[in-house]
């Protein structure tokens, strides 16, 4: 082997190098952007006890958000642990037309639990989010 080809091997690599860095560069960026910036508008919104005039019993009831996205709803829910909470919850969504598509439950602490459900609105479906908030919102305040 003679010098140039060795020299010529190391810059082809070098070059190479580069321009695997740059593109590596380039999909993180569009990897972030895609992370921060939703792809189809979303609808939220969100019930707030503290915001709400309401007694000192009202303001544990549970924290609410919805967010809507073509035929899909996403909803996270934060309430007081109790005894069939999650049936009485699924129990609610089939009952205003929604088909649960999946759910993570997770207790947060020792008195709350935490979920997030994931739903499909079927044919039937005919409220607007502020309505899918408010009857959960009630489901929930009934006693157990």
């Amino acid at each position: 082997m003679d010098r140039d080809t060795d020299d010529s091997g190391v810059g082809d690599f070098i070059r190479d190098m580069n321009e695997l860095e740059a593109r590596v560069k380039t999909l993180e960026e569009q990897a972030a952007r895609q992370t921060t910036e939703p792809l189809v508008p979303v609808e939220r919104w969100q019930i707030d006890a503290e915001e709400e005039e309401s007694s000192a019993e009202e303001r544990r009831l549970p924290e609410i958000e919805a967010k809507v996205c073509n035929q899909n709803i996403l909803l996270k829910i934060q309430c007081e642990k109790r005894k069939g909470l999650l049936v009485k919850i699924l129990l609610e969504l089939d009952k205003l037309n929604l088909d649960v598509v999946s759910a993570s439950v997770a207790q947060f602490g020792s008195f709350i639990l935490d979920a997030t459900i994931l739903a499909e609105m079927e044919k039937e479906f005919k409220l607007v989010v502020e309505e899918v908030v408010g009857a959960l919102r009630s489901a929930l305040q009934v006693a157990p």
